[in-house]
């Protein structure tokens, strides 16, 4: 009787060597067998059923990985966006210059026409890089103001100059020069001395071009591709020494950039793609502004007619 009792209970009285206890016996009545059984019935149901996670299942594998990183990348961008930003709004720019594009993999071929003078066995002479793309070239020259404010403010702003620098304006501090050339500013031949070069005989031209090729070497660690003439005076003997000093361009301009205003040549009072812009290491003493005076006008002015600078020694 007492063995069927318990077993009718579910047998959830434990049982010790001697049977079941006595106070599990008396315990156990119609009702509480019911209740007892019921709740066992119900915990043997749960154990088997699958329940709904309490909070949604992470992604697995590599689709979490892809998911995470999804939103970093998006988080980085914004924050990215936020401090270019106060970046430009601190050197005075509504908004930050556009990004310089990629190197090309192969720099443009150079033919003859408006824009660019070849002469056989000469470097060629170009005002215009021939390009489609919405481009223009920052090229500054001299070296006479040297100016940590200017080079921070490019390096900050992501503008990409090339520098043409004279030995006799530079030689004071060629470690600011070398500083450009540290982040990524190319420095370029301008001759030693600053002359006219139409008003000197080859082997002094020669002399004034080869000179500063070991000079930069010597002072910037690269020797120069690429030579403006002195005030873009030059004559046939300039272009062939020019040659036998390793330069392979010559790069003149189409527009000169002051703090105040831009100087076009052509009527049209444009941009247009490739053309190269000059101005020079100057400052208050022969200007009506700053050096980033100057930068945040040609930043302006390219950017409000849709180009964006790009470096003039990855095109020439």
């Amino acid at each position: 009787m007492i063995c069927l009792s318990v077993a009718v209970a579910g047998c959830t009285a434990p049982v010790g060597p001697g049977g079941p206890s006595a106070g599990a016996g008396a315990a156990a009545g119609p009702a509480g067998a019911a209740t007892e059984a019921g709740a066992g019935a119900g915990q043997a149901a749960g154990r088997g059923a699958p329940r709904p996670p309490a909070v949604p299942l992470s992604l697995p594998g590599l689709a979490r990985v892809e998911e995470e990183s999804s939103s970093e990348a998006v988080a980085r961008q914004q924050a990215a966006v936020r401090a270019g930003l106060a970046t430009a709004h601190r050197w005075g720019l509504e908004r930050l210059p556009a990004r310089a594009p990629q190197r090309p993999a192969v720099r443009p071929e150079l033919k003859a026409g408006q824009g660019v003078k070849l002469s056989s066995g000469r470097p060629p002479v170009v005002y215009r890089v021939p390009t489609d793309e919405k481009i223009v070239f920052l090229t500054v020259d001299d070296g006479a103001e040297k100016d940590p404010e200017f080079s921070r403010m490019a390096a900050e702003l992501g503008v990409p100059l090339s520098a043409f620098v004279a030995d006799y304006l530079a030689r004071e501090d060629y470690g600011y020069f070398r500083r450009l050339a540290a982040q990524g500013d190319m420095v370029n031949n301008h001759t030693i001395n600053h002359r006219d070069l139409r008003q000197l005989g080859y082997d002094q031209q020669r002399d004034e071009i080869c000179r500063q090729q070991d000079q930069l070497e010597q002072q910037i660690g690269v020797r120069p591709r690429l030579f403006r003439p002195p005030y873009g005076e030059y004559n046939d003997d300039t272009l062939r020494a020019a040659a036998s000093c390793g330069i392979e361009a010559v790069p003149l301009w189409n527009e000169e950039a002051f703090p105040d205003r831009m100087e076009y040549r052509y009527e049209d009072q444009r941009l247009h793609p490739g053309d190269i812009i000059l101005t020079h290491f100057r400052g208050t003493s022969l200007w009506n502004g700053t050096m980033t005076d100057l930068l945040r006008k040609v930043v302006n002015e390219v950017g409000a007619q849709g180009f964006t600078l790009a470096r003039l020694d990855d095109y020439l």
